[in-house]
């Protein structure tokens, strides 16, 4: 049986055991890596975890009690790739090091906790996806408000968000899916709200942590949170102790001062949201249409973002994942971007030209967040002088290009010509593997440098002078010094000679055939030699810690560099991609209007390897064209159609060119989509229940400037059930009075084609279908009007289904629609694909066509639906 924490006797332990267990019990919900020379090592129940999770070697040591500690470690030059593995399995790791030199120190060694690294609290570049940022999150709620801060430690980003309405729970969840926070802090009481937690663990995979309600006390925190800002851009904000945001931002910025284990400014600005300044993208939305990963496989290729992503650098990357996440409602700071987008487009000499340099740039976000807490090697200062070097090449290009946009970020980068000098005049151009064996700092940076350079380096020429004197004084010919760690310099006789050796010779060790000896003048050149040696250590250690902090109080100036320089990135990676795959600038309207001519999928388009992708026109508006209703057969391009209408709208208003002829895009605030169906088996909910929650959220909050796409609505329930709910939710969405906002529709009941009659705005479209004698074959353009039938069959023949069924099914299709309504009254439940056969449905069709929707009331609606429902 293994010893446990719960079975050691403190009092009985060693004292180096003891002082492992004193740090440990601060931090039972960690792993301790407790430094032991060259390794980092685990005891007791950790290194049972550990040996597992990371498939080392379960070993024990004596911890002074009758059984053994289990034990097991890793080496501490290597301890990245093991810390990296224990993050991402949902650990915390505690670092414990050494306070002294081993050598000199007097009983045990004297250790603290100098870090504790958690998912949201990562530095390190070989931790990190340089793709992504990697945001913490706390939350705050008390009763009917929330507040969320967010943060990246890795790039210095900071931003505050306070709810407006009391759906605490949809504003955390949106807000969150806005980010994919990889770590939330939150109260108790959050942990309470189980939509919350599922939606965190399940959805975003994030590490969540329940703090005490005192980490939320913004009062007693203030200190804290201020000493994480370089500046004063938090006091800016003016917020008093009981505001929801101070209380998050306490618990976020609170957690990073005691996991990082110092007070350091590494943030510079806060953007504080008091409102929508960008399009409202659900969880569902961005996962319907795939804007960063698909929904398949979970990977970048096959999304929005593979197909726009021409970046250079990984601070761009990042960017313009927030651009595509975080899609603009400004006109003018759309057009703004679309022009500076043009600018490049047409200058594809200076494009070119830029991106080679762009190429060059190191991430002087995550350089610089190494550089002020004090982790930055030799190496990461080079790469920041490396990227310095391309800055005046870049800001000339920039010059060049004509948009006032591109303008206002050429002024925000520096050229950090400062930087650059001080780095090239202090570091060495060929760096020590090793950066403890010294050689970092260049010759004729520093005098006293210099001077211990040249003690330590005439040693040679020391220890031949005495090597020459001593074979004078002696008549020993074959004398030779050397020199070991253990003894250091010696004199070394060999047997044949020892009637020569003085008396002032100091023997220090036999050999077999020799004898090794020291002298008062050799040991005192052994000190002067090794001295230096020590001193250079030091000297060039505060050297380089000097040269590091003189950057580190360039932050500001750096970190705009770095976002104007990330900006630049992602609008020359638009310009790339739509001289790459045809795009075209598309308008900007307010009038309501999308109007699209030839437009493509943007994915598509590129995943097809046999054929041409099939452009189609789209026209909506806010008066006669609010709907489209899409009929066709499955596997025609319905949805993908209507996927593209969204995504090319998406597209318009992050500042992007689009694949299309012609387009005129007026902005929306949102986009809803309900696409697809599936069980949501982690939170216990049926295919319906799934199909239903999507869309009562997108009658809760669409607005008249909201884009909706609609694909098979009440497929989930029986037939009639579906078609009522169908068209209910179809009049409701296109009545003016209650949302009237620009949809997309698609459907297999046949009879919501009958709505362009009786609801003004809507209109039918449907995918052309060539039905020859060789069989079905798909157009995939869409045309005005609808269709009466799916071709379910031959959609079945195509996907391989035995004749013999697909014969049967001709019998059954051809009987079903050969019986008068008054011989089915049967509930049929099947794939939504038959028309009304039964009375039952008549009378269905009846009411809906003398009930006038747009005067019903949203009670009125429900009770209406209800009764259509029991009818049925």
């Amino acid at each position: 049986m293994l010893l446990r924490y719960e079975d050691v006797d403190l009092s009985a332990l060693s004292k180096g055991m003891r002082q492992y267990m004193e740090i440990k019990r601060q931090y039972m919900d960690s792993i301790l890596f407790f430094r032991l020379g060259d390794f980092y090592e685990m005891f007791f129940d950790d290194a049972i975890t550990a040996s597992k999770e990371l498939e080392l070697t379960l070993t024990s040591k004596d911890c002074g009690l009758e059984e053994k500690a289990p034990m097991c470690g890793v080496p501490y030059h290597s301890c990245d790739i093991y810390i990296k593995r224990l993050i991402d399995k949902g650990y915390s790791v505690v670092i414990c090091e050494q306070l002294e030199d081993p050598a000199t120190a007097k009983g045990i060694v004297k250790r603290d906790v100098v870090r504790i690294i958690t998912p949201g609290t990562l530095i390190e570049s070989d931790m990190l996806d340089d793709s992504r940022n990697n945001w913490l999150a706390s939350v705050y709620v008390e009763t009917g408000v929330a507040a969320i801060c967010l943060a990246d430690i890795s790039t210095g980003e900071a931003h505050l968000y306070k709810s407006d309405d009391k759906d605490v729970q949809a504003f955390v969840i949106n807000r969150l899916s806005r980010y994919s926070p990889v770590e939330v802090l939150c109260q108790k009481s959050l942990s309470k709200l189980d939509e919350v937690q599922k939606f965190l663990t399940q959805r975003l995979h994030a590490t969540v942590r329940v703090l005490d309600d005192d980490r939320f006390d913004y009062e007693k925190l203030k200190p804290k949170v201020l000493s994480q800002f370089a500046n004063d851009s938090f006091l800016k904000l003016e917020l008093d102790k009981g505001d929801p945001e101070a209380k998050a931002a306490a618990a976020l910025f609170g957690y990073i001062e005691s996991t990082q284990r110092t007070s350091v400014g590494r943030f510079i600005s806060i953007e504080r949201h008091t409102d929508e300044q960008v399009m409202a993208l659900g969880y569902t939305a961005r996962n319907n249409l795939e804007i960063v990963k698909t929904m398949r496989t979970g990977e970048k290729k096959g999304s929005l973002l593979w197909v726009l992503d021409k970046t250079k650098t990984s601070m761009g990357k990042r960017m313009l994942k927030t651009y595509v996440e975080q899609p603009l409602v400004s006109p003018y700071k759309i057009i703004r971007r679309l022009d500076a987008v043009q600018a490049l487009y047409s200058d594809t000499a200076v494009l070119g030209q830029l991106r080679d340099e762009l190429e060059g740039v190191y991430d002087l976000e995550r350089l610089m967040t190494r550089v002020v807490y004090k982790t930055a090697s030799a190496h990461d200062l080079k790469a920041l002088a490396a990227t310095a070097d391309r800055l005046p090449q870049i800001k000339r290009l920039m010059s060049q290009v004509k948009s006032d946009l591109i303008s206002s970020y050429n002024d925000d980068i520096s050229t950090l010509s400062e930087i650059s000098a001080l780095i090239k005049n202090a570091i060495a151009d060929e760096l020590p593997q090793n950066m403890k064996d010294g050689g970092v700092i260049k010759d004729g940076f520093n005098k006293d440098l210099d001077e211990l350079r040249k003690v330590a380096g005439g040693g040679k020429e020391l220890m031949d002078e005495i090597l020459a004197r001593e074979r004078e004084r002696t008549g020993i010919k074959n004398l030779k010094i050397g020199y070991n760690r253990v003894f250091g310099y010696y004199i070394e006789v060999t047997r044949s000679f020892y009637d020569l050796v003085p008396d002032y010779y100091i023997r220090k060790q036999t050999l077999v055939n020799a004898e090794r000896f020291v002298t008062e003048e050799l040991k005192n050149a052994e000190n002067t030699i090794l001295g230096a040696s020590e001193k250079i250590l030091v000297l060039e250690n505060a050297i380089f810690s000097e040269v590091r902090e003189y950057v580190s109080q360039q932050l500001a100036k750096v970190q705009k560099t770095a976002v104007a320089i990330a900006n630049v990135d992602v609008l020359a990676s638009f310009a790339t991609v739509a001289l790459n795959n045809n795009y075209t600038k598309p308008e900007i309207a307010i009038d309501g209007t999308i109007n699209i001519k030839g437009g493509r999928h943007p994915v598509v388009e590129l995943m097809l390897s046999d054929w041409l992708f099939v452009p189609n026109d789209t026209y909506l508006d806010l008066t006669d064209n609010r709907m489209i209703i899409l009929t066709g057969p499955n596997m025609s391009g319905k949805s993908t159609y209507m996927r593209q209408v969204a995504l090319i709208t998406l597209m318009a208003q992050i500042g992007s060119f689009v694949p299309a002829d012609y387009a005129k895009i007026s902005v929306v605030d949102q986009i809803f989509t309900r696409v697809g169906a599936s069980d949501d088996l982690t939170a216990g909910q049926s295919t319906f229940m799934v199909e239903m929650s999507e869309v009562a959220d997108i009658i809760k909050n669409a607005t008249v400037n909201s884009l909706v796409i609609l694909d098979e609505v009440g497929r989930g329930t029986s037939t009639f059930d579906g078609i009522s709910i169908a068209r209910s939710v179809a009049e409701y969405i296109a009545n003016p009075k209650k949302i009237g906002c620009k949809t997309l529709f698609a459907t297999h009941y046949h009879e919501l084609t009958e709505l362009e009659d009786s609801c003004a705005g809507v209109k039918n479209y449907s995918v052309a279908v060539n039905n020859g004698s060789e069989g079905i074959k798909f157009l995939r353009k869409i045309v005005r009007g609808g269709v009466d039938q799916s071709y379910g069959i031959e959609v079945a023949k195509l996907a391989g289904l035995p004749e013999s069924i697909l014969r049967r099914a001709r019998e059954l299709l051809k009987d079903l629609e050969s019986k008068s309504p008054h011989d089915d009254n049967r509930k049929q439940e099947n794939d939504g694909q038959i028309s009304f056969s039964s009375m039952n449905a008549l009378n269905v069709v009846q009411k809906l066509r003398k009930t006038n929707i747009d005067e019903l009331t949203d009670s009125e609606l429900r009770d209406f639906v209800r009764n259509i429902i029991k009818t049925i």
